[in-house]
């Protein structure tokens, strides 16, 4: 079940010649690949194409009518090998995954794929994960497409300039035997356009054509001596055929061109920021009408050597805006320039950062230096952001102390079944009274490296937690070191890197897997784990039969992880045991968003209907609270915060439960299993009660007020006597 479903979206796919498309960018592309006649598709979801695996999903109906086939891969790996299908058939492919991870993952496969060539169009669609709003390390898919001699095309963020772009790719790989990449940025991925859209065409070879006539070519197969005439070929003549190509179909824009004799370069996917840069100076419009001729990098790779000469011939300066580091084109242009003698002055990121997402302020600043420098009476307006931090009309004066604003780590979500299986293991450590080293890894249990848990001290990959404690082990340690690992990553790499090496070395560590039935930090997709039925995927393999399987013998399994006493239990048992070897304790719980997003309507629903719907929630006890706040140092849970303190004659604030609990209950098992205060409580919340309900609720009403009538009189006489 992944968190959005696009099945009133993919219905627009059927759109054909003389219609307008509307839409997001990720459905504008699997647009673009049915009208490229794209015969197979795979890859691997993951920040920001995930929703574009979910729309090739949800369009699966369609895919069949036009022959397609398409999968969900079990990594980046696996949807890179599929690409083979276009070595040697004439069958459009297109893959798609999260770089530069993703592309990590897959570089084994792509590289034998670059080098051996294709006869089919194979694409490659990478969703660039670089700048503030990424999860991962800062670097670019431009080196790897350089190390191996991919093309790389960065389009416009518009959506006729992506769809575009989907079909261009298919040729160019097409007439230079080369595989592509298709970068796509953030934005490019969720922003919303139209285009005229074309009719769907079905691949003129499909999978099953190919299959039924095998082929072969021999000098394809990455082994020598073929391998070294792979690298002479791309030289000689894919690499001038892809020029050849870019330069026909003009992929590459100049706009207003001959408009002044100084002129900026830019890589397409930028392209938006600095038209918003050139607009707030006053030398460009919303539409694009440049006072300053700008060359648009659709492709970023090969750079096209005659079409950067000639743009900059009779120009004094050019400024490159090149997002990220190293320089790679700002180097590559240097290059192209001095060679050809030209005298232009480049610059780049001698008045751009050296690294970092190029927003509109840096690119603006930027822009602002060069023009000031070369042609000033082109700027008609100063926008604000260029004024001094000091300065109190500038955006980024400060508004209030720094000290006042608190740093708010991400964390996990409330009623997550991650968050009891933590507060376990440190219930446990203190337990046994030993701190242990943890191996992290990729996934939504990673927040469990900040408070209140921290717990984590490296993370090397999605799925290599357990790898990434290999070398920490020893017959001589008085502990074991602990791996955490998710259901997800287990299935994508785990299961072999980790699990498998630790058998095979007789690893003594201890693997928490984290099983919350989906592959939840990428979006709540199925994997061979889950529990929910599914019609096109096979579902409901356990990992414990899974690491059995491959030699485990010490394996347990939790089923519910909220029960935090008898988690806590068996990790101290997994930590202390005598037996030798790898050991595993598999814990499982649902995600919580995934059970919301089920049951939520089910409920509301229901109630609609006047059916009995009993909702719980938590709550705590203010005059019990001790104030001690020990129970929101062992959760951490975002709905356990703290207000103040009804009683006078106690300053310490108290513990509360606020309105976005979700009943999960773990604030009081925690309580229970640390010997806390009994200070939480239970309350059911019935909508259209019952006439049971009713009489119930009116008899503990009539109890409790009974109960309490003592108490409020001799309250009431203390009062009077204190008066």
């Amino acid at each position: 079940m992944a968190e959005r479903s696009f099945a009133h979206e993919v219905t627009k796919l059927r759109d054909g010649a003389g219609t307008t498309f509307s839409g997001e960018g990720i459905l504008a592309v699997t647009k673009a690949l049915l009208q490229s006649g794209v015969a197979y598709v795979g890859g691997y979801q993951g920040a920001p194409i995930s929703h574009l695996m979910d729309v090739l999903g949800d369009s699966h109906e369609i895919l069949e009518e036009l022959g397609v086939y398409f999968e969900n891969s079990a990594s980046e790996a696996t949807a890179a090998a599929m690409l083979a299908a276009s070595v040697n058939y004439p069958l459009r492919g297109a893959i798609t995954f999260k770089s530069t991870v993703g592309t990590n993952v897959a570089a084994d496969a792509l590289a034998n794929l670059s080098s051996g060539g294709v006869t089919g169009g194979a694409l490659v669609i990478v969703g660039e994960d670089y700048g503030e709003g990424s999860s991962i390390m800062q670097e670019r898919s431009h080196a790897f497409a350089m190390k191996s001699q991919m093309w790389l095309l960065d389009p416009r963020p518009n959506i006729g300039a992506i769809v575009d772009a989907v079909e261009a790719g298919f040729e160019l790989s097409e007439a230079s035997s080369t595989p592509v990449m298709l970068q796509l940025r953030l934005r490019s991925c969720h922003l919303y356009g139209s285009f005229e859209a074309k009719d769907n065409v079905r691949p003129p070879m499909t999978v099953t054509d190919a299959i039924e006539n095998p082929k072969r070519q021999l000098d394809r197969i990455v082994l020598p001596p073929a391998s070294f005439l792979h690298e002479k070929e791309k030289i000689e003549d894919r690499w001038p055929a892809a020029v050849e190509f870019i330069k026909a179909r003009g992929l590459n824009e100049v706009l207003g061109a001959d408009t002044a004799d100084v002129g900026i370069i830019v890589q397409g996917g930028v392209y938006n920021t600095l038209n918003r840069s050139m607009e707030l100076l006053g030398c460009s419009d919303a539409f694009g009408n440049t006072q300053v001729p700008v060359y648009v990098m659709n492709v970023t790779y090969p750079v096209v050597d005659s079409e950067i000469v000639d743009f900059c011939a009779g120009k004094r300066a050019v400024l490159l805006v090149e997002e990220g580091q190293p320089d790679y084109i700002e180097q590559n242009l240097n290059t192209i320039l001095r060679r050809a003698g030209s005298p232009v002055a480049l610059h780049g990121k001698d008045l751009l950062p050296v690294a970092g997402e190029y927003t509109t302020a840096a690119v603006t600043r930027g822009v602002d230096a060069f023009l000031t420098k070369y042609l000033p009476e082109v700027k008609k307006t100063e926008p604000a952001l260029l004024k001094p931090a000091e300065d109190p009309g500038s955006p980024f004066a400060p508004r209030v102390d720094p000290q006042v604003v608190k740093a708010r780590p991400p964390g996990l979500c409330t009623g997550c079944p991650e968050r009891p299986i933590f507060s376990a293991l440190k219930l446990a450590e203190k337990e046994i009274g030993k701190e242990h080293h943890v191996s992290a890894d990729i996934g939504c249990h990673l927040f469990a490296i900040n408070e209140p848990f921290n717990l984590g001290a490296t993370t090397m990959g999605y799925g290599l937690g357990s790898a990434g404690a290999a070398a920490l082990n020893s017959k001589d340690a008085d502990r074991r070191t602990i791996a955490v690992m998710g259901d997800g990553g287990f299935w994508h790499n785990g299961l072999t890197s980790g699990v498998g090496n630790a058998v095979f070395n007789n690893n003594d560590q201890l693997l928490l897997v984290v099983d919350n039935a989906y592959s939840a930090a990428t979006g709540g997709q199925d994997v061979l784990s889950s529990k929910a039925d599914n019609a096109l995927r096979s579902t409901k393999h356990p990992i414990e039969k899974a690491v059995r399987g491959i030699g485990v013998e010490w394996v347990r399994s939790v089923t519910d992880t909220y029960r935090i006493g008898e988690l806590r239990d068996l990790l101290v048992e997994a930590l202390t045991t005598k037996e030798r070897g790898p050991k595993v304790v598999v814990a499982t719980s649902e995600c919580q968003l995934n059970k919301d997003r089920r049951e939520k309507p089910l409920r509301a629903k229901a109630v609609k209907e006047g059916k009995r719907v009993v909702k719980e929630r938590f709550g705590v006890d203010a005059e019990t609270c001790t104030g001690d706040h020990a129970c929101i140092r062992v959760s951490g849970c975002p709905s356990l915060t703290i207000k103040a303190n009804p009683d006078p004659m106690r300053q310490d604030p108290v513990a509360t439960v606020i309105d976005s609990c979700v009943g999960c209950g773990v604030c009081g098992a925690n309580a229970h299993a640390a010997s806390l205060c009994p200070s939480f409580y239970r309350t059911d919340l019935v909508h259209n009660p019952t006439r049971k309900d009713r009489v119930l609720a009116r008899a503990r009403k009539t109890w409790t007020s009974a109960l309490s009538t003592g108490v409020e009189k001799r309250a009431s006489r203390y009062e009077a006597v204190t008066a």
